[in-house]
């Protein structure tokens, strides 16, 4: 993703090269600038009823693996893309069509119509949600590092990176660049980086001491790694507590009609079990499914 910080306490993602040099996607349609309708004024927003007659939903991705992204078969694929696909089929919207732009571009390109929804597994935080609307959240996530293998300097949380003052690196518009600030690191000896490969690619020759990441991404990267491990994943500390992210779909503060009724078909798969199903090929684990609510995570 192209390098657009957002305010301490925002969220990360990487836009995928691949994802950057996007056209056409086979036949999920063209991607290009044009914008959705205006906002009727109707209360509540009548977005879904126009949704409904056009078949299609566009849906703001990041390019990022496994939230939103475009596979090698020129697919939309991820987590977000899967599970709307499912939750808008309910609602009457038959197809979905992915509009890709960088993370920190997400939330104004939302709000200036330039697709319907974000599908990027964002997280739901307390500035985000003076800017739109959340749905509850789909997934929960703790943090992990990637390390050298055998985790030589035992860096087990932020804490550990302070205290032994180890090189640390994240990714652009991280939420870890906080979490990190918070635990005590000096923000300009953060080393950023685009991604979580980057993240390792860093860690395996040796730049950093660490990359942290989300649970999810550290340890689906290291995988192939002869040089890297990822470590066991914990809650991060806001405010002196454990902290537990939640990732959601994000809608314009005016079409609430739209997000309630989403949240009433995402609680029928949460309560089917069939949410997990849609998840678990992008790696997530029965661990990081949630009942947290958009509410609590704003802080209202």
């Amino acid at each position: 993703m192209a390098p657009s910080l957002e305010p301490p306490g925002m969220r990360r993602r990487s836009l995928l090269a691949r994802v950057a040099a996007l056209g056409t996607v086979g036949s999920l349609g063209t991607v290009g600038c044009s914008r959705v309708a205006t906002a009727s004024g109707v209360e509540g927003g009548d977005l879904l009823e126009r949704l409904r007659a056009q078949g299609v939903v566009r849906l703001g991705i990041a390019g990022e693996i496994p939230f939103g992204y475009i596979d090698k078969n020129g697919g939309l694929t991820g987590e977000a893309p899967e599970l709307g696909r499912a939750i808008f089929k309910r609602l009457g919207v038959d197809r979905v069509q992915p509009v890709p732009t960088e993370f920190g571009s997400l939330i104004p390109g939302l709000n200036s119509q330039q697709f319907d929804v974000v599908a990027a597994g964002m997280y739901v935080n307390a500035e985000r949600c003076e800017q739109v609307i959340f749905a509850d959240p789909d997934y929960q996530m703790l943090d992990s590092f990637i390390v050298r293998k055998g985790n030589p300097k035992g860096l087990h949380d932020y804490r550990d990176v302070v205290e032994k003052k180890a090189r640390f690196a994240t990714g652009t518009g991280y939420a870890e660049i906080q979490y990190a600030v918070e635990a005590g690191y000096k923000e300009s000896d953060i080393l950023i980086v685009p991604d979580q490969v980057a993240g390792l690619n860093a860690v395996e020759a040796g730049r950093v001491d660490v990359f942290a990441g989300t649970a999810l991404t550290t340890r689906a990267v290291v995988k192939k790694s002869r040089k890297a491990e990822a470590t066991k994943a914990f809650a991060p500390l806001v405010d002196g507590k454990p902290h537990v992210d939640g990732g959601a779909f994000a809608f314009r503060p005016t079409e609430t009609r739209l997000r309630d009724a989403f949240n009433v078909e995402l609680r029928k798969l949460k309560k089917s079990g069939e949410l997990f199903r849609i998840l678990r090929p992008f790696g997530f684990s029965r661990a990081e499914m949630t009942d947290m609510t958009a509410k609590e995570l704003c802080g209202q």
